[in-house]
């Protein structure tokens, strides 16, 4: 079962992908992830991406697909796995098709996680992080016990640059022009499902489970 998870920045899908990942036993694969495997094994192909994040670059297309080929040639991915983070553009996903067509082999589900807008803005906008141990809250759904310190070290909480409003929206306006059209991508190849994301986390993951069987 080889499934591409799709949806907006803080819209979940990372979240769903590894509650997939966990419930069908097959591993849940970033690309940010093989990016860091890759430099850290000092890969010909992580060395080659490395040059690139080294100057702030983005990473070449064909480098991150043959680190993903390599990535989803290993042994616990013969009964499937799921992708989280790739593709994010037309191009990457026409390469994908193409290098999976070649192993005879093809997506068989792309799952987008569909949030209003709106709703990712308010979302992400209430997070709060301690800069002290990492932990994360969010003032309306995981609030601390005191209001803007850490639970766990007491340390201050803060709105991280990345998720303040006027930050998310630019993050959104690039996602809708690089990749809701992977929506329409995978809608023609027949292997689109959406989910409503604006449930709660348990009851998104039941309407996944339904599509993709028990």
């Amino acid at each position: 079962m080889k499934i591409i998870m799709l949806g907006a920045p803080g819209a979940g899908k990372g979240t769903q992908a590894k509650k997939i990942a966990e419930k069908y036993q097959i591993p849940h694969i970033s690309t940010g992830d093989i990016f860091r495997a890759n430099i850290k094994g000092g890969t010909e192909l992580g060395m080659k991406a490395k040059t690139f994040m080294d100057q702030g670059m983005l990473v070449p297309d064909e480098i991150t697909i043959g680190m993903l080929m390599d990535r989803i040639g290993q042994e616990d991915c013969i009964n499937g796995y799921v992708l989280d983070g790739f593709p994010r553009t037309i191009p990457q996903a026409e390469s994908l098709t193409k290098a999976l067509a070649e192993r005879g082999e093809k997506v068989d589900y792309a799952i987008n996680v569909d949030v209003p807008d709106e709703n990712i803005i308010n979302r992400m906008s209430g997070r709060r992080a301690c800069l002290g141990c990492g932990a994360t809250y969010h003032i309306t759904f995981n609030p601390p016990v005191k209001e803007g310190i850490c639970d766990t070290c007491g340390q201050e909480l803060v709105l991280r640059d990345d998720d303040k409003p006027e930050t998310v929206k630019k993050r959104l306006d690039v996602y809708h022009q690089q990749t809701q059209p992977l929506i329409d991508y995978y809608k023609n190849a027949e292997v689109l499902a959406e989910v409503d994301g604006t449930q709660p986390m348990d009851a998104v993951f039941q309407d996944i489970v339904e599509i993709l069987g028990e």
